[in-house]
């Protein structure tokens, strides 16, 4: 497991910047000496001291700065490369943290081994998910059988162990299957709208444990900070003097406007703020109990190199206020170094649980564990914390516990299972003690990023909240650097689930591409290997659903939302599409045109829109359009009319998005006619039998595989790559045969 990422200090605190290390830290850097490999020799010594404390101290925006000019000198030192790696991935700058892992494994791989995971680890962060797959595979076949002499671990002062490698090459699948899962699930998003809750409730430091107090008011912690934190070193203490300290805030919401925040707050009930500051304390992560009655958070002092130790305390709403904070018995100890935090208290049937994270060794799983306490009935007080057990827990974090009542499901975040990118939120039933069915809440929930602190609203349609430090926070020194707030609106799950059948028998139809286009003109695409299909829809939108398979031709069905409401209920539509086997020749009826005309009627449109839809559903369909005249007239006079009129509906079609080229009109006059003009005996024309001769006819010439949409979900490749590969098998075969043009009158 990586330790070198504080995660609590991360979470809990906000990113401190050390202004001065020592006396001499803050001097112009100039004239200095090149430098080697410290692993090797030291050649200016307090230079690299100076670096490497700021390192150690947790100021790692001023360490990159003295480390970058170091490597100014020495481009090719693994070493500089390494820890500037290090360093930028401890203020999460995902690219050039990637960019220096990879550097140092391009440089010295043997003694760095290590290097090509946390270059993958940073790649994944960045969504750049093949490129991590990339790197975490090649960091398992670098080390197939035996750890290397890595110089560095995580103290970097010895060599890891074996079974720290072998840790290391379990989280590497891990990492793999995370990723894997997280390309997958980006192609169909659980219908849910996520923005940031905008600069009143968030700063460009971090915002942390959101907490819903009925449907108007927002509760959190945060520094309340846009400008950079300066803090000192005290040497003496050995400790940072802290400026401002993290304390509660609320906000509320703006009258009439939808999760639209007004200016915060401070949160002077029970005095907790001020209880934290006397401390010397950073505080945050308030809930209540379910009654209302008791008020839990988090207090955490700041300790040598910006170690945090965290504790929770509760206080007692008693003859009209808050009794003064006290640390929860039995699962706090007073002078203990390890942390308790981030405290949420629930029904879980009938017993009061009071869960929490806790980094505790005795009975841990291994980093941060999600714990829980049963709060006894008859007195208030607290059972011995039980551990929530492997189901929950990994050798990693777990953090942020959230239990939901209303459904009976625990939501914690964590970074040692699959995931879209470090901390992921991930949802469980059951509880206290036994949990199953643990599945990530995929995405646009969990993105590259890292997410905590998932909470549903208390009342009302159960819309949430979720800490992520995703692109879009508002920045302070890169843009995924610390965390925000953001709200999560759900909407209703609109899903259509249909069958594709044969037009002639109604059989099931297996082995086609169901392709679903929107308004846009935007399509998704479902390899259908057994005839069903299923597809996720928004509101607001239109859609038109087609089949496509080699040697036949779809019907359309088309599917509309834009009436349906956020606050509508989920709903499923059943669709049906047939597909008819490729006939060569067919007649589109009422396509008309006025006698001696080739300008098209008005209701001839209504025909050839339905023409339009059949072209654009059957992309690989080419055609040619014949027209025809009625039996007056001359040959000479009748064929280019007849041509006239082919070519109107070419235009026509063209004019509505067909392809020019799948096209060719011809004209072929009086010849081949469908009905007798006039009476048997030869004197009274028939005018409706002339109009059914004055017709268009459609036949199919060819079925291009370049142009079809074949896209299978098991086949390696994007659809735009199977497309290219389907198009230079194409290119390799002789063009398709042309069918020959309608029997004139005459020919046997």
């Amino acid at each position: 497991m990586h330790m070198r990422k504080n995660w609590l200090f991360l979470i809990l605190a906000t990113t401190f910047i050390i202004a001065q290390y020592n006396s001499n830290a803050q001097k112009a850097i100039s004239g200095r000496n090149s430098i080697n490999d410290p692993t090797r020799v030291i050649s200016d010594e307090k230079e690299l001291g100076l670096a490497l404390g700021l390192f150690v101290g947790g100021s790692y925006f001023d360490a990159i700065d003295y480390y970058q000019d170091l490597r100014s000198r020495d481009e090719r030192n693994p070493y500089l490369a390494y820890i500037l790696g290090e360093c930028y991935m401890a203020t999460r700058d995902y690219v050039p943290a990637a960019h220096h892992y990879a550097e140092t494994y391009y440089l010295d791989k043997k003694d760095y081994p290590l290097s090509a995971f946390f270059a993958g680890q940073m790649f994944k962060q960045q969504g750049e998910y093949k490129q991590a797959i990339t790197w975490f595979k090649q960091f398992l076949t670098d080390n197939k059988k035996t750890a290397a002499n890595n110089p560095l671990d995580n103290n970097f002062n010895r060599t890891p162990t074996q079974k720290e490698y072998k840790n290391y090459k379990k989280l590497a699948q891990i990492e793999i299957d995370g990723c894997e899962m997280a390309m997958i699930s980006i192609k169909d998003p659980a219908p849910v709208n996520i923005f940031n809750c905008g600069p009143n409730v968030n700063s460009a430091y971090t915002e942390l444990s959101p907490y819903p107090l009925g449907d108007s008011m927002l509760l959190f912690s945060t520094l309340n900070r846009n400008t950079l934190e300066v803090t000192t070193f005290n040497r003496k203490s050995n400790k940072p003097d802290m400026i401002s300290a993290e304390h509660f805030m609320i906000a509320k919401k703006q009258p009439g406007y939808v999760d639209s925040f007004q200016w915060p707050l401070p949160f002077n009930d029970g005095g907790f703020n001020a209880q934290g500051l006397a401390n010397g304390a950073n505080v945050g992560n308030g809930c209540y109990s379910p009654g209302g009655d008791r008020f839990y958070f988090t207090q955490c002092k700041v300790k040598d190199s910006f170690r945090f130790v965290c504790k929770i305390y509760y206080s007692q709403f008693l003859e009209h206020k808050w009794s003064p904070a006290m640390l929860v018995p039995s699962v706090n100890e007073a002078d203990g170094e390890e942390s308790n935090s981030m405290p949420f208290v629930a029904k879980v049937g009938k017993k009061e649980i009071l869960y929490f994270a806790s980094n505790r060794k005795l009975q841990s799983r291994g980093g941060y564990d999600i714990w829980y306490s049963v709060i006894d009935p008859r007195n208030g007080t607290f059972r011995r914390p039980q551990n929530c057990g492997k189901a929950i827990n990994t050798k990693s974090d777990e953090l942020t516990p959230y239990y939901d009542t209303r459904v009976g499901k625990l939501y914690f975040a964590s970074n040692g299972r699959k995931s879209f990118g470090g901390f992921d939120i991930n949802v469980a039933d059951g509880g206290p003690s036994r949990y199953s069915k643990v599945q990530n809440l995929g995405y646009p929930f969990n993105t590259s990023a890292d997410e905590f602190y998932f909470i549903k609203d208390p009342v009302g349609k159960p819309d949430a909240y979720i800490v992520s430090n995703r692109i879009g926070t508002i920045a302070l020194k890169n843009p995924t650097c610390c965390n925000d707030i953001w709200r999560i609106q759900y909407e209703p799950r609109l899903v259509i689930i249909g069958k594709v059948l044969s037009k002639k028998d109604q059989s099931i139809m297996p082995q086609s591409v169901v392709k679903m286009l929107d308004q846009k003109s935007e399509m998704t695409t479902y390899s259908s290997e057994d005839g069903n299909f299923i597809f996720n829809m928004t509101r607001n939108h239109s859609y038109v659903l087609t089949a496509d398979k080699p040697g036949y031709t779809s019907s359309r069905a088309t599917v509309s939302t834009m009436s349906v409401k956020r606050s509508d209920a989920d709903d499923t539509v059943h669709v049906t599409i047939y597909l008819d086997s490729i006939k060569h020749s067919f007649s589109v009826s009422n396509i008309y045109y006025d006698y001696d005309q080739a300008t098209l009627r008005a209701e001839s449109v209504a025909s050839l829109d339905t023409l339009v839809n059949f072209m654009k559903d059957n992309p690989s369909i080419q055609v040619e359009i014949y027209s025809y005249t009625d039996g007056k007239g001359t040959d000479e006079y009748n064929f280019p009319l007849s041509q006239r009129r082919a070519q109107s509906v070419l235009d026509y079609l063209e004019k509505n998005g067909v392809e020019r080229q799948r096209m060719t009109a011809k004209g072929f006059g009086k010849k081949n006619q469908v009905a007798v003009e006039v009476t048997p005996d030869g004197k009274t024309d028939i005018p409706e039998a002339r109009q059914l001769n004055r017709r268009t006819e459609f036949r199919i010439i060819g079925d291009l595989p370049t142009r079809r949409v074949i896209f299978n979900s098991a086949m390696p490749g994007s659809m735009d790559q199977q497309e290219r590969n389907l198009r230079q098998e194409a290119d390799d075969e002789p063009d398709p045969a042309g069918a020959k043009a309608p029997k004139e009158e005459g020919d046997n």
